[in-house]
């Protein structure tokens, strides 16, 4: 069909998981079986459009033939005008459909995700700026369900936070947040400034599935880690213990370090999830660079060093530069009303795999 790739391997797929899933054994691994149960369905969904639009295409040329007939009753010939309009309308809206349910999913889009959010330049406003980051993603998370647990933090001396890593658990976590992962501008009068001036502070965001034993294999013998006494403000149990863990990966040289815990068997555990989401993410970024090495995403790569969005208090206003949206809303945005953000980024990034999907078509 014009403008569709053909549907027939997705047919063949759908019918390879059907047989699958009629196998005695198939839910003896619910990992693997949840997975193919999902894009079961979103393979049934898919054929079912591609019938619709079908269906819509033959009755078009079926009402196009009466209104051709000359010895058609007007009545008919009036009604079937009317449809013929209608579908005219309803048949790129399809074929939209269609085409982002034929975009291959993301193998990671189910995954929780950890989240590190670390103050940049601009000194005790950059952690200030950090601290309401954490807090608008934790208000965000409270409106879809999900759950927040903390891995490490770092606060700062003015009741900011140099650094915050935890762990956001619930369903499509990293579909939804992954597109968060770069550089965080902010800009506003702090409360310490008399002359009103405006200063910049920077935070920086990464967005990492999380990892499981399964996925990324870590040998004893490749991790360096060492243990010390847990830093902090003070209270019961603190620095009473040498509970904090740091993990040094010998191979890619990654260091981690948890110390929320007073256990430090619960500080290695989490420092270790961390690790294993840390590789997780460079070794899928390492694939999707192989995969797209002669483009340029427009959403971009995730690289914290790059800088994606504005954050401007006096004027109410959040920017995100990668897709050129501007919204006005940036208090609601900042109590973690992040709806129509995150879903202008989502379609954003759809059309640039609907494009990429069409010229793999194309020259096919």
């Amino acid at each position: 069909m014009e403008g569709i790739p053909d549907i027939a391997n997705f047919k063949k797929r759908f019918e390879d998981i059907d047989k699958q899933m009629l196998d005695p054994d198939f839910f003896q691994d619910q990992r693997r079986a949840a997975s193919l149960s999902r894009e079961h369905q979103k393979l049934n969904g898919l054929i079912e459009l591609y019938t619709q639009l079908e269906k819509a295409h033959e009755t078009v040329e079926e009402h196009r033939a009466l209104i051709n007939d000359p010895n058609a009753d007007p009545e008919l010939t009036e009604l079937a005008k009317e449809e013929v309009a209608e579908l005219e309308v309803s048949i790129p809206e399809l074929k939209q459909k269609i085409l982002v349910e034929m975009i291959p999913p993301e193998a990671s889009d189910s995954r929780n995700t950890v989240m590190e959010v670390r103050a940049g330049t601009g000194g005790d406003e950059a952690s200030l700026f950090a601290a309401d980051l954490y807090r608008m993603y934790t208000r965000y998370a409270e409106t879809r369900g999900w759950k927040i647990e903390i891995m490490n933090s770092s606060p700062s001396e003015c009741g900011g936070l140099k650094e915050i890593i935890f762990l956001v658990s619930g369903e499509e976590v990293y579909k939804a947040l992954k597109y968060e992962s770069g550089g965080h501008r902010g800009q506003r009068v702090p409360t310490t400034e008399a002359s009103g001036r405006i200063h910049t502070s920077a935070a920086t965001v990464a967005v990492l599935p999380e990892a499981e034993e399964v996925d990324i294999e870590i040998k004893p013998d490749e991790l360096e880690i060492s243990v010390c006494r847990a830093s902090g403000p003070g209270g019961q149990g603190v620095n009473t213990t040498d509970s904090a863990v740091q993990i040094l990966h010998k191979p890619s040289g990654l260091i981690v370090t948890c110390a929320d815990e007073r256990s430090q068997i619960k500080n290695k555990t989490k420092a270790l999830k961390v690790l294993r989401s840390r590789l997780l993410k460079a070794k899928e970024e390492e694939e999707r660079a192989k995969y797209a090495a002669n483009r340029k995403s427009q959403i971009g790569s995730g690289d914290r060093s790059e800088r994606i969005r504005t954050y401007n208090f006096p004027q109410s206003r959040l920017t995100d530069h990668r897709i050129g949206l501007t919204l006005y809303s940036l208090p609601e945005i900042m109590e973690g009303k992040l709806d129509e953000l995150l879903q202008a980024l989502e379609v954003a990034a759809q059309e640039e795999k609907i494009q990429n999907l069409l010229e793999e078509t194309a020259q096919a």
